[in-house]
């Protein structure tokens, strides 16, 4: 009688569900701070995707989407049976494995050492340096390393010769373009990146490193067995996203550092797409070549992060 009596009493007193307008309401101030994010992807993320449709036609500008002749597949075929494809592919995943190798731990690093420094002025003074280059276009960047490394009065040649040492070839060099184009992504990137993990570290728990520093852990051993464990949800997020970019390399940095010389290992998938659709006007086939390349970061994150489920991290969604 008592068990039942308690049930009835808990049931009384349990909340019912609100209606989804009421907690609309409720929330009100959130979901307006939230609707200029929302209608920026909804105008230029979702929208836009309509016109992927014209990857499976002859588009023509002046007969429109709802004049032009359906073509199937045959962009898809001609892109995949073309050598230019393997180069493509080939260009592509040597850069992006360039970055997620050697671009993609440097704002863990950095973010290790800056929670390391006690002094909380220098660290936001550093923090403010390596931020800086963020706020620089790729036109700034690419310029800024053009006028150091040109063989025409370029000051790190300038030093090479002071030296003794022959002029190196940075800029017409193909071996040298991926080798630049992962510094500049890691000069301007960088210091940005270390914001997110920055922001992880906060929420670790300082008892933590009080307790292990009681037991006679020194600063590294404090970083790898409490600060990394703590952040490395943030890290397995920060790389899923960053393996949705594989093929995403961006269009504007690429297509500044080609040239002549250097464009047959510098071409790839975005700079392509500029080619062949704005340059030669086949808006069809360079729509069907940036499909492929979305369909192929799709299937990689739903990959990586099923993996990452799988070896019990909570993945991103």
């Amino acid at each position: 009688m008592v068990s039942v009596d308690a049930t009835a009493a808990h049931t009384s007193v349990t909340p019912r569900t609100r209606p989804w307008w009421q907690s609309i309401w409720r929330h009100r101030a959130l979901y307006l701070m939230a609707i200029p994010g929302i209608a920026y992807f909804i105008i230029f993320k979702y929208v836009p995707m309509g016109g992927l449709i014209i990857a499976f036609q002859d588009y023509s500008p002046f007969r429109g989407i709802g004049g032009s002749p359906w073509v199937g597949f045959d962009h898809f075929i001609r892109f995949f049976s073309e050598s230019t494809f393997v180069m493509l592919l080939v260009n592509t995943v040597s850069v992006s494995l360039l970055l997620l190798v050697f671009s993609f731990p440097v704002p863990i690093i950095l973010a290790l050492l800056l929670n390391e420094l006690r002094s909380k002025l220098f660290q936001r003074s550093i923090q403010t340096i390596i931020y800086l280059p963020h706020f620089m276009s790729w036109v700034i960047v690419v310029s800024l390393f053009y006028v150091l490394l040109t063989t025409d009065g370029g000051s790190i040649n300038a030093l090479l010769k002071s030296w003794g040492m022959d002029a190196v070839p940075f800029l017409t060099d193909p071996n040298w373009l991926r080798p630049l184009y992962t510094m500049q992504e890691i000069w301007k990137t960088a210091g940005w990146g270390t914001i997110i993990y920055l922001a992880a570290m906060t929420g670790v728990d300082m008892e933590l490193y009080e307790a292990a520093e009681l037991d006679g852990a020194g600063r590294w051993l404090q970083t790898w067995h409490i600060t990394l464990p703590a952040i490395r949800p943030t890290i397995i997020v920060m790389f899923i996203l960053a393996i949705g970019d594989f093929l995403e390399l961006g269009f504007e940095h690429m297509f500044l550092m080609l040239n002549s010389l250097n464009r047959d290992l510098g071409e790839i998938f975005d700079t392509y797409v500029y080619t062949a659709g704005i340059q030669n006007g086949q808006l069809s086939y360079a729509t069907a070549v940036g499909l492929f390349k979305g369909l192929v970061g799709l299937i990689l994150v739903i990959a990586a992060n099923r993996l990452a489920k799988k070896l019990g991290e909570e993945g991103v969604y």
